[in-house]
This record gives C-alpha cells, sequence and structure tokens, in this order.
C-alpha cells in the first residue's frame, strides 16, 4: 500500500512515469555493476556518482578540522568549497550576515550530558546513551588536529557559498539542495557535516558537467552556523525570499532567485549501526538494515506537501540507490531544513532518525573528537553515496535532467 501511494504522488508531482523495484536486503559493499538504461538519462547521471569521489571530497573538508563558525578554519574551508565548486562549472554566489551572539555563562554548553530531545523530534523509544557537545580540547588525542581546532569562535561577520544549476525551459523555478560546513567538538567533522557536505558538492559536480541539462534550476547551498542555529539559512531566507520569480533584468530571462519549489537537506549521512547496547557501547560495524532516513515535520504548515516530496525521495532510492533502502518519517527536525518547513516543501535526508535516535545517543561520534574520517569504514560511506543517488534520482527527475548527445 505505501509503494502504491509512493508511485501515485511521484507520477502526481513529476509528471511521469511511476516506477517501483522490489527492495531487497543491501548487498556486501563492494562496486555496483548494474547496466545503465541508454534511455534514463537520470540513471547515467546516478552511475556518474562514485564511492572514492564521495570519500576524497569528505577528506578534502576534513582538513580544516572541525570547521567551527567564526574561526579561520572555517573561513578557509568556505574558500575550498567555493573553489571546488567553480572547478565542476557551477558559477557560485555568497551570502553575507552577522552573528553576535550573547556571551555563555560559566559552565554553559560544556561537557557531554544527556541529550535533551528538541520540539517535533519525536518520542524517544529504546535504549538512550549519553550524548552531547565535546568542549574539551584534552579529549583530542591527535594533537595535530587538537592545534588546528584551538582557535574560539569569535562574532562578526560570516558567510556562506551557493552555487547554481540555471534550469532551460523553467529557469524561473528552483529546487534547494542543502547541507551545513559547519561542524564542532574538536573532532573533524567527517559525518557532521563533512558527509552532508561532500554529498551536496558531489551533486553539484555531476549536474554540471556540460553535456546535463534541466529544465528546472538547482540550487546547491553549504550552509553555515547551522550549529548554532541555523543562522545562514535564515539570512538566506531575509535576503532572497523577496527576489523569487523577479526577472533580473526585466526581459532577460534571467531570475537570480528563482521561485522556490522545495528544500532538501542532508546532515550526518553516514553511520547507521544500530541502536546502543544495554551497556552503552555499539556495534563497531554498519548494520545490514541500515537505511535513508527520509523526514518531514508532521506539524508545519506545509505537512502534506512536505509528505508527497518525501515520497517521491522514497520511489527515487527503490529505483536509484544501489545498496541501502530509504524510510519516511514524521520528526524533520534541528536542521537547516527548519527555517523553511512553514515556507515550502521542505525534507531532510538523515543516517538516522534525528529526534529519536541521534539525539539519544544512537551515534557515540555525534559532536565528539571521534567524528574524524578514520573512524568510518567504506560501509560507512556507501551509506552516505546512496544517499547521494537518491537525492539525485528525485531531484533529477523532478527537474528533467537530460543528456547532450
Amino acid at each position: 500500500m505505501r509503494k502504491l501511494f509512493a508511485i501515485a504522488l511521484c507520477g502526481l508531482a513529476a509528471g511521469t512515469s511511476p516506477w517501483a523495484r522490489t527492495q531487497g536486503p543491501p548487498p556486501a559493499p563492494a562496486p555496483a555493476t548494474t547496466t545503465v538504461p541508454v534511455d534514463d538519462p537520470v540513471q547515467i547521471l546516478a552511475s556518474r556518482l562514485d564511492l572514492e569521489q564521495y570519500k576524497a571530497t569528505v577528506e578534502g573538508l576534513t582538513q580544516f578540522g572541525d570547521r567551527r563558525q567564526g574561526t579561520d578554519r572555517n573561513r578557509a574551508a568556505v574558500d575550498w568549497i567555493e573553489a571546488q565548486l567553480k572547478s565542476y562549472g557551477c558559477p557560485t554566489e555568497r551570502i553575507k550576515y552577522e552573528y553576535n551572539p550573547p556571551p555563555q555563562t560559566a559552565g554553559q554548553g560544556r561537557g557531554r550530558g544527556r541529550g535533551g530531545l528538541a520540539q517535533g523530534g519525536g518520542r524517544p523509544r529504546g535504549i538512550r546513551a549519553r550524548t552531547g557537545v565535546n568542549t574539551d580540547p584534552n579529549m583530542q588525542p591527535d594533537e595535530k588536529l587538537r592545534a588546528l581546532n584551538m582557535q574560539p569562535t569569535t562574532p562578526g561577520p560570516r558567510e556562506m557559498v551557493f552555487c547554481t544549476k540555471v534550469g532551460t525551459a523553467h529557469p524561473d523555478e528552483m529546487y534547494i539542495v542543502g547541507a551545513h560546513m559547519d561542524g564542532h567538538g574538536w573532532g573533524e567533522a567527517a559525518n557532521d557535516d563533512g558527509s552532508g557536505t561532500a554529498l551536496v558538492m558531489e551533486l553539484a559536480r555531476v549536474f554540471s558537467a556540460p553535456d546535463v541539462q534541466t529544465e528546472r534550476t538547482i540550487r546547491f547551498a553549504l550552509w553555515n552556523n547551522e550549529e548554532t542555529g541555523s543562522q545562514a539559512a535564515r539570512a538566506y531566507i531575509a535576503q532572497r525570499q523577496p527576489l523569487q520569480g523577479k526577472e533580473d533584468p526585466p526581459g532577460s530571462g534571467k531570475y537570480p532567485e528563482a521561485k522556490w519549489l522545495g528544500m532538501i537537506q542532508h546532515d550526518m549521512m553516514m553511520f547507521d549501526h544500530g541502536m546502543p547496547r544495554e551497556d552503552g557501547t555499539m556495534s563497531k560495524e554498519q548494520r545490514p538494515e541500515a537505511d535513508v532516513n527520509i523526514e518531514f515535520q508532521v506539524n508545519s504548515k506545509m505537512a502534506a506537501e512536505s509528505m508527497k516530496l518525501a515520497w517521491i525521495f522514497q520511489v527515487a532510492n527503490e529505483k536509484y540507490a544501489t545498496d541501502y533502502p530509504a524510510s519516511v518519517g514524521s520528526h524533520m527536525t534541528n536542521t537547516d531544513s527548519g527555517p523553511f518547513q512553514d515556507l515550502i516543501p521542505a525534507i531532510s535526508l538523515r543516517e538516522n532518525e534525528r529526534g529519536t535516535q541521534i539525539g539519544n545517543g544512537w551515534d557515540p561520534q555525534w559532536h565528539q573528537p571521534t567524528d574524524v574520517f578514520s573512524t568510518y569504514s567504506d560501509k560507512d560511506f556507501r551509506l552516505g553515496l546512496n544517499a547521494a543517488q537518491t537525492t539525485l534520482g528525485a531531484i533529477g527527475t523532478l527537474t528533467v535532467a537530460t543528456i547532450k548527445k
């Protein structure tokens, strides 16, 4: 029944022929050897995603440590991301804003305490483990990484970068595909959120190839300040929302800010090792039943439209993801899609349910010194790659991607 519902929604929203296939258990994490149908350009684009390229992009981000906002390492990471996007042929722009938080009181935000449940995050079930944000530099045993992360954040100007693939038939309509590039915790922020940032960058690379066209516009946004409350996403809305659909200059056919059709966020894509054991320890291996979690917020003003978008992504996963299936949940929270959820259809893709699993200790690397590239295996990275295949399949379909001959 759920599959039939998803197929109907996909056909309704995308105006294309529906699809479905049987989803069995994930195969062993070996390179996929699927035959690419010559009549499906989206499948060809999905085949251009590569595990080693994805890993290399994640590793490139980790050279800047935890990329904490308000530091030189964060600004250097923004510059590096922009240089990579330009090298793909994806023209870039920046959002500039100010972040001046009130000073913290003594002991505020310190240590590793019990994780709280964010509003709208769902009802916690199962075993809970301790979680929180590490603020102790001595918890990082790697002296070079500890030194790299030593500069503290300071208030003041901030920037984020995005790039745009302009649509050919409907340049005035746009999907926003995002992830946050900042992190904290005295690690490398490899998973939170190097995994999502690398995913969005890889999608920008594939869609920006010279032989790729899309009828609708795609914007690839790498948010800053997510860890402090999504300030870059909020600045983007404040600065760009009034410009939607306005031709500039008039008669040019150019739309600096196309009408927003949907926002898709990617935040922590790789670690799905299951529920903690009774003693709080975790399995060292990715669980065989790992999946890509697609979430919308059930109490948002755009809940019905966001749910439809989520099911479109689930159906795209069935067709285009090579290893791991997807599941749809109704408690999107605590990420950059939140500021959009009452404005447009908005969803997030994750490794686990945000409120009921990640927020309750199911990822022991979350905001910790252990969130480093070497922590993760190819099975973990492949889950992130499958999320990329899922988003590419859905966005390629919704924007009517084609390959020039």
